[in-house]
């Protein structure tokens, strides 16, 4: 599943080719795509007739575009293999597209998006979708009702690290729990939960109360690093399910120090790293880097 890094390069694209751009009409061409969103895909469709897009924004997995003026956002989320593309017109249809957003030509000229290109939703799998919902409360950015309860990301400049440290001390669970947890952190999953963990030599069984200030902060910092250094090789793609908004695959996968490296030698002392199944996932990780937590008798 994308994590934070892939969102923020579809986001970007997105802000750079959709925004500005008024809807002239949308086709949804399979009913999952819009599971979420109340009304259906008439009433989905209806809705976006006319309305103009703003920059589209983000927390954590999750990115929405603001329709102007009217305190209502499309909200999607990629799940599995969603794909945001912007398409020429005349592109062929991919064989999983879900739903296709035409633009009037009018504006054409006055965005990067230019003459002839629609906004599609393509997915394999069809557990991502896209939605209307209308903005939480007192929310300064927009944010989608229904996404409230999800966390700042460690990349927001309003993500704020004293009460995160404060609540890892708190929270009776595991390190590598607490950081998939939405409610404390979002934007993390296995891959970048995974590589920060081998960066800061923790374990993933590290209960968060054994974590000092220092410690936690230090783990925070590797974090960012990890997710700065995926967004500026556009992402991890282990396959052609995720793309940004032009198609394109990210090579930060390359790049791995943990993650799927099972019986490769560990980067820092070159011990074969490990894998060990985890809540239905694995956990990748150098057993002698990152030694598990001692049980108590």
């Amino acid at each position: 599943m994308p994590e934070l890094p892939e969102v923020e390069v579809v986001r970007r694209g997105l802000e750079r080719w959709v925004a500005g751009r008024t809807v002239a009409g949308v086709e949804v061409l399979h009913p999952r795509a819009v599971r979420r969103h109340p009304g259906g895909g008439e009433d989905f469709a209806a809705r976006l007739v006319g309305q103009r897009f703003e920059p589209a924004r983000r927390r954590g997995k999750y990115l929405w575009l603001p329709l102007a003026d009217t305190g209502t956002s499309v909200l999607g989320h990629l799940g599995m293999s969603g794909q945001l593309l912007v398409q020429p017109t005349d592109a062929p249809d991919e064989k999983h597209l879900r739903i296709r957003i035409r633009f009037t030509p009018s504006d054409a000229g006055s965005v990067a998006g230019g003459a002839g290109t629609e906004l599609r939703f393509v997915d394999q799998r069809t557990f991502g979708g896209l939605s209307l919902h209308e903005a939480a409360p007192d929310s300064a950015d927009g944010l989608p009702d229904v996404i409230g309860h999800i966390a700042r990301d460690p990349l927001d400049p309003a993500f704020d690290d004293a009460a995160f440290q404060a609540a890892l001390r708190l929270r009776r669970t595991t390190i590598k729990r607490a950081l998939l947890d939405q409610s404390l952190i979002s934007g993390v999953g296995n891959i970048y939960a995974d590589e920060a963990l081998w960066r800061a030599r923790l374990h993933y069984d590290r209960p968060t109360a054994t974590l000092t200030r220092p410690r936690s902060a230090e783990l925070l910092g590797h974090v960012r690093d990890v997710m700065n250094a995926a967004l500026a090789a556009g992402g991890t793609s282990f396959d052609s399910l995720y793309v940004n908004v032009n198609g394109e695959s990210g090579y930060f996968d390359r790049s791995l120090d943990a993650y799927g490296r099972e019986d490769e030698p560990c980067r820092r002392c070159g011990t074969p790293m490990r894998r060990r199944a985890w809540m239905n996932r694995s956990s990748y990780f150098c057993p002698r880097c990152q030694r598990p937590p001692r049980v108590s008798p």
